[in-house]
Formats: C-alpha cells, sequence, structure tokens
C-alpha cells in the first residue's frame, strides 16, 4: 500500500484492532532524488527567468523592426515577466489537480508553442498575445511547480535547496543574452526566437523529473505473517484448481468442441458475441477514465476553492495577508533598479566605467551567491529564518533610499553589491510561506505570493518612469518606492503583535462568559 504524501501525519486506523499505522519516511527526503529536483528546478529558472531577463537583446531588434514607441513596444517583455507571476493562483489549480509533473510538462509545450510563434510576429501587438500571454502563462505553469516541489523534497536543508535552485536565475540571465546576441546576430531575431522555442523544449525535461513523493505504510510483524500464510494458501489453491482444469474439466471441454465445431474455426455466433464484448469493455474503460478524471477534477477544484474563498482560506491567516501586502511592493524595488540604472550613469557621466564593468552585472553576480549564502546561514540550527529574511528587507529599502545619494562610481557599486546581496532573500520566500501556511498549501499559497510580485514588476517601472516625467529625477522613484516597500515591512513586524493582542483580548473574554 502506498498513500500520497498528503498522508503525512494522518492516523490510519484499523477497524478491527483500531492499530495506528505509521509511514515510513521517503528515502529521497534531503538526499537521493531530492538533488534531481534541484538540477530540474536550477535549469527551469535558467530557461524561464533567465530568459525574461535577456529580454532587452530582443527589445532593441523589435524597436528597429516595428518602429514603434519604447513605451508600447516594453510592454511586451512587462506583459511576459508580469503574467508569468500573475497566473500562480490558477496554476495552483493545475497542481491540486494535475499534479506538479503534469502541469510543468504542458507549461513548457505552451512557452515553446509562444516562441515558436513571436517569430512569425507582424506588429507589435502580434507580440503581446503570443509572447506576451501564451509564453508567460507557458513559463508559469513551469515556474511555481519547480519553487513547490523543492519545498516538497527537502525538510532539514529547505533554504540551502531553494538558494541553489534560484541561482538559475543569475545563471541564466549571462547565458541567455549571450545566446541571443549570438543568434540574433548570426540568424536574424525570428530564426533566433524560433531557435529559443525549440530549447524551451527542455522545459519538459525539467517537468519529467519532477517525481511526486510516496509513503509506504509501515506494516508489523503480525501483518507480515498473515499476509505470508494467505499468499500460500492463494497458492495451494491456485495449483489444485489447475490440477483439476488439467485432469477432468479441460479434456471434456475439448471433447465437446471437436464434436461440435472444426479445429481453428469459431462459430459466428461466438465471434459477434466477442466483438460485442469487446466493444463494451472499450466503452466501460471510456467511462471509467472520464469518470476518474471528473472526480480528480472536482476535488482539486474544492481545495483550490477552499484555499481563497472557503472557511479555510489563506487569507484568514493574518500574517500570510500581511505577507501578500509586502509582497505588492517587494519586486519593484528589485526590478527597478535593473531598468533605471543606465540612465542614472548617463546623467553622471559615468558611462566609461560602467561600460567595463556594468553596475546591472553587479547586482546579478552578487545576487546568486547571496542566495547560496542566506539558505546556509538560514539552515543553521541556532539561526531563524524569519530573522534572516527580515534582516535582508531591511538591508535592501535601506540601499533603495540610499541609492541616489551615490554619484561616483565606487558608492554605487558598493550600494549595487548591497542589493544583490539583499535581494538573495527571494530564495527564503517559499521556506516563509511554508513555515506561515504548511507544506499542504505551499503550491496555493507561494502562487499568491508571486502574483502579488508579478503585479509590481508589472506596474513598478512604469509608476517610476512617471514619477521621472514629473520630476525630472529619479531620485524621487527610488525614494517613494523605497517608502512604499518599507511600509510592507513595518506591516510583517507589526502585524504579529496585534495578533498577540487580540488572541489576550480573545481569551479574557471567554474566561468572563464562563
Amino acid at each position: 500500500m502506498y498513500a500520497s504524501h498528503e498522508a503525512i501525519g494522518c492516523d490510519c486506523e484499523d477497524d478491527s484492532k483500531h492499530e495506528v499505522k505509521k509511514l515510513k519516511p521517503d528515502p529521497d527526503i534531503d538526499g537521493g532524488w531530492a538533488w534531481m529536483i534541484v538540477f530540474s528546478s536550477f535549469l527551469a529558472h535558467v530557461l524561464i527567468m533567465g530568459s525574461q531577463m535577456a529580454l532587452g537583446v530582443l527589445n532593441m531588434e523589435w524597436l528597429e523592426e516595428f518602429s514603434q514607441s519604447r513605451g508600447l513596444t516594453a510592454w511586451v517583455s512587462s506583459l511576459s515577466m508580469g503574467i508569468t507571476l500573475i497566473v500562480g493562483p490558477f496554476i495552483g489549480l493545475f497542481i491540486n489537480t494535475c499534479g506538479s509533473r503534469k502541469t510543468a510538462i504542458t507549461g513548457g509545450l505552451l512557452n515553446a508553442l509562444g516562441w515558436i510563434l513571436s517569430s512569425y510576429a507582424t506588429n507589435v501587438h502580434y507580440l503581446f498575445i503570443t509572447f506576451g500571454v501564451i509564453a508567460g502563462i507557458g513559463s508559469g505553469m513551469v515556474y511555481l511547480p519547480a519553487v513547490v516541489m523543492v519545498g516538497e523534497y527537502f525538510q532539514k536543508r529547505k533554504a540551502l535547496a531553494q538558494g541553489l535552485s534560484t541561482t538559475g536565475t543569475g545563471f541564466g540571465a549571462f547565458l541567455m543574452t549571450v545566446l541571443l546576441k549570438h543568434l540574433c546576430m548570426e540568424y536574424g531575431w525570428r530564426d533566433a526566437m524560433f531557435i529559443q522555442g525549440a530549447v524551451c523544449l527542455n522545459l519538459c525535461v525539467c517537468g519529467t523529473l519532477m517525481r511526486p513523493i510516496y509513503y509506504k505504510e509501515e506494516t508489523t510483524e503480525k501483518e507480515r505473517n498473515s499476509n505470508k500464510t494467505q499468499s500460500h494458501l492463494k497458492e495451494l489453491s491456485c495449483s489444485a484448481e489447475t490440477l483439476t482444469s488439467n485432469g477432468v474439466l479441460c479434456e471434456e471441454e475439448t471433447d465437446r468442441q471437436s464434436k461440435d465445431h472444426k479445429p481453428g474455426i469459431l462459430p459466428a455466433s461466438e465471434s459477434k458475441t466477442a466483438t460485442q464484448l469487446g466493444k463494451n469493455i472499450y466503452v466501460l474503460y471510456i467511462l471509467k477514465t472520464v469518470s476518474q478524471l471528473t472526480v480528480t477534477v472536482r476535488n482539486g477544484f474544492r481545495t483550490w476553492y477552499a484555499s481563497y474563498f472557503g472557511a479555510a482560506s489563506l487569507f484568514t491567516n493574518r500574517m500570510f495577508a500581511a505577507f501578500v501586502f509586502w509582497a505588492l511592493f517587494a519586486y519593484s524595488t528589485f526590478v527597478i533598479p535593473f531598468i533605471h540604472l543606465p540612465e542614472i550613469v548617463k546623467q553622471y557621466n559615468l558611462s566609461a566605467e560602467n561600460d567595463i564593468f556594468p553596475l546591472t552585472s553587479i547586482i546579478a553576480i552578487v545576487h546568486i551567491f547571496g542566495k547560496v549564502i542566506l539558505g546556509i546561514i538560514s539552515d543553521s540550527p541556532c539561526v531563524s529564518v524569519w530573522n534572516v529574511f527580515m534582516a535582508a528587507n531591511f538591508s535592501l529599502v535601506t540601499c533603495i533610499l540610499i541609492l541616489p545619494l551615490m554619484r561616483t562610481y565606487v558608492g554605487l557599486a558598493v550600494v549595487c553589491a548591497l542589493i544583490g546581496f539583499s535581494s538573495g532573500y527571494f530564495s527564503l520566500m517559499p521556506v516563509v510561506t511554508e513555515d506561515l501556511v504548511g507544506i499542504k498549501q505551499l503550491a496555493n499559497a507561494y502562487g499568491i505570493i508571486i502574483c502579488a510580485n508579478g503585479i509590481s514588476a508589472l506596474l513598478g517601472p512604469p509608476f517610476a518612469g512617471w514619477i521621472y516625467d514629473l520630476t525630472k529625477k529619479y531620485d524621487f522613484s527610488f525614494y517613494i518606492c523605497g517608502l512604499l516597500y518599507m511600509v510592507g515591512i513595518l506591516s510583517l513586524l507589526v502585524q504579529p503583535r496585534i495578533g498577540k493582542k487580540k488572541t489576550a483580548t480573545e481569551k479574557s473574554i471567554e474566561n468572563g462568559k464562563v
């Protein structure tokens, strides 16, 4: 007997003896196939997030090809990045219904289709549909399972595993930028996107590696002995039946058939009966498959609906609600420096130094080390993941507020390095989410979190650009976004104390009633 990973911690009682059956821990937890899951998630981050970070190469080609405004053309990459994250809650429904493996494989096919169809684009609006929507949804269907599966396979070293898998974003940004530049120079942007679509089919391989976890039920000594006795009795009965059929029944049946029919020829009535029986079995198989699929979809939808709108809704967890509020402002503070730093460098006449070693490259490289180092620190037994997460947030928001004050390349480089290291807390987000809601609700809960991040990534950069159009300075963009981010961080600090006060008040009311 096997039970799915959802059965962890559940007590199974025998109706006759009421004995509790324990579940054996899977040998692949924290080792074995778990590291293949990390490798699969790493490749998914390389192909999805890395490709999106490298869209600046294609954005220049689209500007030359379609002769549209920068703002309109930029919406193609913004839609792709935003939809990848915004569809998170709906991808949770697919995971509940079909599982992470099937969801990721379907997403890989959809993402590759979006890239290939985009190579035939005739205008920017065509790219909105093919690349922004189709490829974006496909990316989201792979990204969420890649994060959730790592959380399921690790218990002791979750932060380190998430950190290693998400470093694929940094490596992918470097590799995909080089690849797309080479392909555009050699074959043109259309063939480059077609080839990239073929490369993205490797996401299906990543999905295939996402093997679901199963737990064996431990059997007692009595159960093992009874199973052996039953199997021995079955063998004896089968041998007796075989002997009887070979000695008596088969001979009588053979004699009767030899008299009635010619050898090798079946009567017409029997052939019709066999054909009809085969058709009936095929119809029954189809009906059984449809019935099982209907039950699976219904159960998955019930779980998904209850997580968002039912009595056990995730939003009844006030700490999780505060976490979602924080996520609405968090991601834009990481994206905005990537977009506006080149313009700031031009304003400060630092283009020569930036050409040697771009500031955005400093953020990307240090970001990789930040994820791994923060993951190792968080897995230490004497360190709280929450404390590391909050410290990294305070460090990041401080750097965002300080960055406009730096006027030299060295000063900007130091602040950018701190931004890259502090933003490594992104690898801790799945771990913190699981601590808040539990492993069973991780897919639905993290889907909401990345949806909030997607809204932040979609609206944050245009908002910063709008502030620049009003003030003609990028300083206020960083100040306002930094202050909004600080409000989100403060909500994470204040909410636990509010919860404690309300709990104490409720207890005193209950005691008064009693």
